[in-house]
């Protein structure tokens, strides 16, 4: 099974969280920004910073990493993609079996009426528009089901995650630096099971100590020469 961060859809053109000089919160403080309690007392500033993250996703393709990991599972080599990642590139790639942890932007959710919306419904006002997505029964402002600091990872991802974790004899890492908990507890899972754990990310990472194979390459290189083994 393969296990996915930003550094996957980097190649794609969406900047990641953390890299020197190019990451996100080199930016951004996340809890200024992207934390529930931003978006509950400042929904504009909330705004504001998402909406052009979500233009910048629209433009982009998935890369050949992407479509190595979807011919993978075509082949019956790969069982399932764990991703931190919202983008859903995976799934534009032909990925099948993918397990968000973190939420992702196919819809919008209502907090105070509990109604979720199909992001394409809103798609041609956020591309042109500087207001914000609003709730059509309550005109409250929606909110992309992605998972912002000070929210849980949705039970139901997380437990299936769990059970993939359980049944690997593998997993692969791919563009993680595995800093974020609870999503890097996984990998650590896979090697106390004993089972094999391989990284591919271009920095080091909290458990390449522990893994059968790091290798610190383009993953647009590596994991199509995997898929091709």
């Amino acid at each position: 099974m393969a296990f996915t961060g930003a550094g996957i859809s980097t190649p794609s053109g969406i900047p990641d969280f953390r890299s020197a000089g190019s990451g996100l919160w080199e930016r951004f403080d996340p809890m200024e920004v992207a934390s529930l309690g931003v978006f509950l007392s400042n929904p504009r500033k909330f705004w504001d910073w998402k909406r052009p993250l979500l233009r910048q996703i629209w433009a982009v393709q998935p890369n050949d990493a992407h479509r190595a990991l979807a011919e993978m599972e075509r082949q019956g080599i790969l069982r399932a993609v764990i991703t931190q990642n919202i983008d859903q590139l995976h799934q534009r790639a032909g990925s099948q079996t993918v397990l968000e942890l973190h939420g992702s932007i196919d819809r919008l959710e209502c907090l105070k009426c509990q109604a979720t919306f199909p992001m394409e419904d809103f798609r041609e006002f956020l591309e042109t528009s500087e207001d914000m997505p609003r709730c059509p029964r309550d005109s409250s402002v929606l909110k992309p089901t992605i998972v912002l600091y000070q929210e849980m990872l949705p039970a139901d991802t997380w437990l299936k995650a769990e059970e993939h974790t359980r049944q690997a004899d593998c997993m692969l890492v791919i563009g993680s630096s595995l800093e974020v908990f609870p999503a890097n507890e996984l990998p650590r899972r896979v090697v106390e099971r004993g089972a094999r754990l391989m990284i591919n990310n271009l920095s080091p990472t909290r458990l390449d100590n522990l893994a059968t194979l790091v290798l610190p390459w383009d993953v647009c290189k590596v994991i199509p020469l995997l898929a091709e083994l």
